[in-house]
């Protein structure tokens, strides 16, 4: 199914891209993931396992069990602190 990808902050620096449309056979969020890691390079460093990162699923946040869709939104991104 495809999926469209937005990264924001630290994430987007980091890839060096803001979105992306992936081809994907992954359930859930949390095997979405683990496919972009499993890409490696800057994929693997900006989502690995054990740095703080939040996830939305169609603009509504999420956690890694929820399933993915045909057409899904998905954003990933660090956790923010107001001042």
């Amino acid at each position: 199914m495809k999926v469209h990808i937005r990264y924001f902050a630290s994430i987007r620096e980091a890839l060096s891209t803001g979105s992306e449309t992936v081809e994907t056979a992954a359930g859930t969020l949390g095997a979405l993931r683990d496919e972009l890691i499993a890409r490696g390079g800057a994929h693997a460093e900006a989502l690995a396992r054990g740095r703080a990162v939040r996830l939305a699923l169609n603009q509504t946040m999420s956690d890694e069990s929820a399933p993915l869709g045909e057409g899904a939104e998905v954003g990933f991104f660090p956790p923010v602190t107001g001042g």
